[in-house]
């Protein structure tokens, strides 16, 4: 097997597209990287990197290198990990993922209960949509994400645990001048404002533009938190799950829009997903059970369709 501190290095090279800025990244002189990489194409017998003046640029052999090279680097890291856990979660780390929605409200939250129970645990959270967690979760750079799985139940390499559902709804700033039209609001009322939202599954995504006769989402973020700042200080309509947005609609920082002939936007479905026929690190086992524990026993306000009446 290759040494994986070349591995190391040549996904090092293959990052920064440059011999230097590569061998600075992993503490080396530039000529023992050289050594390392070139080491590392003769056990494999094929030449990994095109050397040019701007830098490099990977072969065809040196893209599928790198593929299974992250994967080696990952599962390295990851039994590693485990192994330092076992029976003692004062250490190690922990790599997950979340979307928009969930990483508003529940992850926060078990993160949060986490932390007070294992503080010793390093834990990075990547917020991305759930295509990208997918990818990142079957390349073993993360162990298990929360986050919309509609577009995911039929793929067999996932461990599925779904979770509470909560009912969507349109939101704006109070005051907003659709906010007077509660009774007659229609989809052309939406168009003349921006609407704004996160990568949609396409089941939503294609309901909102029959009823809209065409695409009504203006603006795409992946951040809730952006999202609700610019409704909060401009025109722009959203969308979200009613859990993330209770608290703001019941202090009076965010107002529902209630529409009359616009269709109400679908339920969350967000889920626990993790590898299938893969364990799961003492961290992440721990992390799991209280996110369910959260997702259980967190209140959150009925949603009360007039609320935003004035």
């Amino acid at each position: 097997m290759n040494d994986l501190r070349q591995l190391r290095h040549f996904v090092a090279l293959a990052e920064h597209g440059h011999f230097a800025r590569a061998a600075e990244a992993v503490h080396l002189s530039q000529p023992a990287l050289s050594r390392s990489i070139q080491a590392l194409e003769s056990s494999l017998g094929c030449q990994l990197v095109d050397r040019h003046s701007r830098g490099i640029s990977l072969t065809a052999h040196g893209q599928l290198v790198l593929e299974h090279a992250r994967r080696l680097l990952a599962g390295s890291r990851a039994l590693s990990n485990a192994v330092s856990q076992l029976g003692n979660l004062g250490s190690g780390e922990l790599r997950l993922g979340a979307g928009p929605y969930p990483a508003a409200r529940l992850v926060p939250l078990a993160l949060g209960q986490f932390s007070q129970r294992y503080p010793q645990v390093r834990v990075q959270l990547l917020t991305e949509n759930w295509q990208q967690l997918h990818r990142r979760l079957l390349n073993e750079e993360i162990e298990l994400f929360v986050a919309d799985i509609r577009e995911l139940n039929a793929d067999a390499q996932l461990r599925i645990e779904p979770l509470r559902r909560f009912p969507g709804v349109l939101f704006c700033r109070p005051g907003h001048p659709l906010h007077r039209l509660q009774r007659t609001l229609q989809v052309s009322d939406l168009r003349s404002y921006g609407l704004a939202g996160t990568q949609l599954p396409q089941a939503i995504s294609h309901h909102l533009e029959r009823v809209g006769g065409g695409d009504l989402l203006s603006i795409q973020c992946d951040n809730f938190m952006v999202l609700k700042e610019l409704v909060s200080s401009s025109d722009v309509l959203s969308m979200a799950p009613w859990d993330v947005i209770a608290q703001d609609v019941q202090a009076g920082r965010l107002a529902l829009l209630q529409p009359s002939e616009v269709p109400g936007v679908a339920s969350s479905a967000y889920g626990i997903v993790s590898r299938a026929g893969h364990s799961l690190s003492p961290a992440a086992e721990q992390l799991q059970q209280i996110l369910h524990q959260q997702d259980h026993d967190s209140l959150v306000p009925a949603l009360v369709l007039n609320a935003a009446a004035d």
